[in-house]
């Protein structure tokens, strides 16, 4: 693997934490060999040349360490936002599990984005984390169609074995959920497919499906996903042409109905769905390691 220079490991995010609750970002690896057909890290706005190669970043762990270690806060570090940390090289590297320790030992939190079973390697990690601070695993499911799932997300584990890591995070004790996102216009905007996947979830103890319902289109990612088209989907990328053009935020033309039907399933099934709750439900009191004043 290739590395890279790296001045700092984590960032302090700019949106406050109503996305997730969390207070970090943590990328690290940059570059992704899932190769998803509709990455938004592919635009250019990212900076990440050849997005496909996974490379690692030079003394990762020593930088992150000293970082943790300055810190005041002890809030909840998001890893994976851009790329993926469970990808195949860190079977060999094991950036991602050098970092769970490190964020165990300095009493933080952690909340991860990710399509590959890799995590349940890190059970052992998740819980001891877990009885410390708080502990949110997303996976992006964007179909129950194993098939399907495979030509859109090609280099990653099929629907079906996400959704079995999901039961064995969540039979350890972990909260875990689905990131339904992107929903694709025209390919997996379906009706009986979300009622499945929602179905599928709460057979598999997630507790939250999260979703807005299109997908983003921007730049040299446009170029990617119109070229996974024409070999895919021969003529959809005309329709997404026609109703689209070249707008960024692309919502599916059934969005309202289709999030309906989302949140009627989700409530039959107890699944949580708005972000404001999905964050009470998964954040705990963590006592804060400040003195206390004496008066």
């Amino acid at each position: 693997m290739e590395f890279i220079t790296a001045k700092t490991i984590i960032t302090k995010v700019k949106y406050g934490n109503e996305w997730y609750g969390i207070d970090y970002n943590m990328n690290l690896y940059r570059g992704c060999s899932h190769r998803c057909i509709y990455c938004d890290s592919r635009s250019n706005c990212y900076h990440i040349d050849n997005f496909d190669i996974v490379r690692g970043k030079e003394n990762a762990l020593y930088i992150l360490e000293q970082e943790l270690y300055k810190k005041r806060k002890k809030g909840v570090i998001g890893i994976g936002s851009m790329s993926d940390t469970y990808n195949p090289l860190e079977k060999e590297y094991e950036q991602t599990r050098g970092a769970l320790k490190l964020i165990s030992k300095y009493g933080f939190g952690v909340s991860i984005d990710t399509k590959s079973d890799l995590i349940l390697r890190d059970i052992d990690l998740l819980k001891e984390i877990n009885s410390n601070n708080n502990v949110i695993v997303k996976f992006t499911i964007t179909t129950p169609n194993d098939e399907l799932s495979k030509i859109i997300e090609p280099n990653v584990c099929a629907s079906s074995e996400r959704l079995q890591a999901i039961k064995k995070l969540s039979d350890s004790g972990i909260f875990v959920g689905i990131m339904m996102n992107p929903v694709l216009p025209f390919i997996t905007d379906n009706e009986e497919d979300i009622k499945e996947l929602v179905k599928l979830a709460y057979e598999n103890g997630a507790k939250f499906i999260h979703t807005y319902m299109g997908m983003t289109l921007r730049e040299n990612q446009r170029d990617y996903y119109f070229d996974k088209l024409d070999e895919h989907f021969i003529g959809l990328k005309e329709k997404y042409i026609k109703y689209y053009g070249d707008r960024y935020n692309c919502v599916v033309l059934n969005a309202k109905r289709l999030y309906k039907i989302f949140i009627d399933e989700c409530n039959k099934y107890g699944i949580l769905y708005n972000m404001n709750d999905i964050i009470k439900a998964y954040k705990k009191d963590v006592k804060s390691n400040k003195q206390l004043t004496l008066f």
